[in-house]
């Protein structure tokens, strides 16, 4: 059997909590999962729907949305939250910006989320690999809006200026939780580097929309989330997205607690009374989950609110 996180070999293990019913997802095979997984596989593209084992993966493939994962499968971190492998990177495939074009015309995508691996080795974090599926992308399907979920690009400079150039609708970068929780959760990243990240963006081309997300379950309380959306209001963001953690595998961070419908209500709200454009909040919500329609929706609140 294949050992997918080597690196968490020696992790305390963890029991899996049974998850309550608000957040068990239904099974739904159509004909369109099968058309997208085909389009997938035709160009051997991958996506994060399934390498982080997603929730929501037959909602979105069944409408032919895909969330695709450039720079291959293989990250140089090892988040204790996350179900994508860790190690060594293969080279860059330098056909990989076309081939995803490709399909996202295959697709039909009116709004297509392109994230990533961390890819550490490279001198530019891979910026360049994303402004370059952000051109190819444009150059042939000119209806087409972008949304990035980039790395934090951590000790790189301004690399983040590339992909920002390459004009891409929507710069999400995501907190994932709380700065007390870093060095368990995310111990190759950094709290402020992540927040910081997300207010160059900002402030570099204030016309774009900035993102980010936070997983909550984690042992987090209600005032820390709190003051992350403070922080995140500081740095300009736009848009936050609040889910539940779901543990991969026992090898991974525990969960904590499940939060409760009512509660992500409670969290949205006070998001909203924060100021940000647009919150979305339930047990489900992902960064890409519904993207196409939350950018709609984030057009015509800014519209409104400059007139």
């Amino acid at each position: 059997m294949t050992v997918r996180h080597p690196e968490k070999i020696n992790n305390i293990e963890s029991p899996i909590q049974k998850k309550p019913a608000w957040i068990r997802v239904k099974a739904n095979y159509s004909q369109d999962i099968v058309e997208t997984k085909n389009i997938l596989k035709k160009n051997n593209l991958i996506t994060v729907c399934e390498e982080a084992s997603c929730p929501n993966i037959n909602e979105c493939w069944s409408k032919k949305h895909a969330t695709f994962m450039i720079m291959g499968d293989t990250c140089t971190r090892a988040c204790a939250f996350c179900n994508v492998k860790t190690g060594i990177p293969n080279v860059l495939d330098l056909q990989e910006p076309k081939k995803i074009a490709q399909s996202v015309k295959d697709l039909n995508l009116l709004h297509v989320v392109i994230t990533s691996v961390d890819r550490d080795d490279l001198a530019d974090g891979g910026a360049k690999h994303f402004a370059d599926v952000i051109s190819e992308i444009k150059k042939i399907n000119t209806n087409t809006t972008v949304e990035v979920l980039t790395p934090d690009f951590l000790r790189k400079g301004d690399v983040y200026k590339i992909v920002v150039d390459a004009k891409p609708d929507v710069f999400n970068h995501n907190l994932e939780t709380i700065p007390r929780l870093y060095l368990r959760v995310r111990p190759g990243s950094r709290y402020f580097q992540s927040l910081d990240l997300l207010r160059k963006v900002k402030d570099y081309n204030s016309s774009i929309f900035t993102k980010s997300g936070l997983m909550v379950g984690l042992g987090e309380t209600k005032e820390e989330i709190m003051q992350v959306m403070d922080d995140l209001r500081v740095a300009g963001v736009d848009f936050l997205t609040i889910g539940q953690y779901l543990q991969p595998s026992t090898k991974h961070y525990p969960i904590k607690n499940f939060i409760t419908p009512e509660e992500f209500e409670n969290y949205k709200l006070i998001a909203e009374g924060k100021g940000f454009l647009l919150v979305s909040s339930s047990p489900l919500t992902r960064s890409s989950y519904h993207a196409s329609e939350d950018f709609e929706i984030l057009k015509s609140k800014r519209i409104n609110k400059l007139i």
